[in-house]
């Protein structure tokens, strides 16, 4: 089982995945078997099953995807999709206070 999060809407990690499995895994390519909303199953040459699925998370969007065989190709997939925003990355709007000799806090 693998999981990661995205900052791309649930359809549009779908859509990636139906494009990503089907035409950059070359030698061991896996079929759309069914879709919904919110999953895709697709299957293999030999018959391995491959199941991702899609729900709303705080940042964006979870992706849990299960497989046998295509553990490399889910790797490779999550690698491309693009991470959540993080609150880290956005400016503070104000400076934290830290504590000065003698007690006093002053912003920095």
């Amino acid at each position: 089982m693998h999981e990661t999060e995205t900052a791309l809407p649930g359809p549009e990690v779908l859509r990636r995945a139906r494009a990503f499995f089907t035409e950059r895994v070359p030698h061991h390519a896996a079929f759309l078997e069914q879709e919904g909303p919110a999953f895709a199953t697709f299957r293999g040459q030999g018959g391995e099953e491959l199941a991702i699925a899609v729900w709303p998370a705080d940042r964006g969007t979870r992706v849990r995807a299960s497989s046998l065989f295509f553990d490399q190709a889910i790797g490779r997939f999550f690698s491309t999709l693009p991470a959540p925003d993080h609150p880290a990355s956005a400016a503070p709007t104000a400076a934290p206070a830290t504590p000065r000799a003698g007690g006093r806090e002053t912003a920095s």
